[in-house]
């Protein structure tokens, strides 16, 4: 994740745009090995990178993986859903 922070914008009527976030949600069916490669093939990170995510997942029940417009991110949360993680897509700055 080696983009520019970037605030997001709000616009009228509350609607926020700007970065959206990808998070992975622990799961006990999953290897770390299968959420590893998953990560590194939807998110194009390394292994450092998704082990550290994998980790944090494992450890606090969730994981921010990927930042980018929602359009990107809802297809990055597809790919890493194939395998049966679940994932969640919102604003980066949602309460």
């Amino acid at each position: 994740m080696s983009r520019a922070w970037v605030a997001p914008e709000i616009i009228e009527e509350g609607l926020v745009t700007g970065r959206w976030m990808v998070e992975i949600h622990n799961n006990d069916t999953n290897t770390f090995d299968e959420v590893i490669e998953a990560l590194m093939r939807a998110t194009g990170c390394g292994t450092e990178e998704a082990f550290l995510e994998t980790w944090e997942a494992h450890t606090y029940g969730k994981a921010p993986v990927h930042f980018a417009d929602r359009h990107e991110c809802e297809i990055v949360a597809a790919m890493i859903a194939m395998i049966g993680v679940r994932t969640t897509v919102r604003p980066e700055w949602e309460e």
